[in-house]
């Protein structure tokens, strides 16, 4: 079934990550670093993507709701509706503080950043 972009809904996570991201403004914001998946729902929390670092250095990892992602194929990744002014300011953190509690802070403080409907309630 295709998405509103024409897409498949089914993405391979190995073709996900790494992934380059940009945002509204047609910038590169950064790359899918992971992606954080909820094994008691079968569904995914969220993409974690990482930017504003150099060689690793700094680099923050932001928690975003899978759903914001939408692949364009002329620019061979993933766009977000959000600029880069609310992507410096939302949560991040590092990949491991993303997935303390199982993810669940990481997600809730992502879908309420992000004006996302939650998907498990």
């Amino acid at each position: 079934m295709p998405t509103a972009s024409g897409h498949t809904t089914a993405v391979r996570a190995s073709r996900a990550i790494g992934t380059d991201v940009y945002n509204s403004d047609g910038k590169k914001i950064g790359k899918v670093e992971d992606i954080v998946l909820d094994k008691t729902d079968n569904s995914i929390m969220f993409a974690v993507v990482g930017f504003g670092g150099f060689l690793g250095m700094g680099e923050k990892f932001h928690p975003l709701p899978w759903a914001t992602l939408d692949y364009d194929r002329e620019q061979e990744g993933y766009v977000v509706p959000f600029t880069r002014e609310e992507l410096e300011a939302a949560p991040a953190s590092s990949i491991n503080e993303l997935t303390r509690d199982d993810g669940a802070q990481a997600r809730r403080e992502a879908y309420s950043y992000y004006k996302v409907d939650p998907y498990w309630t």
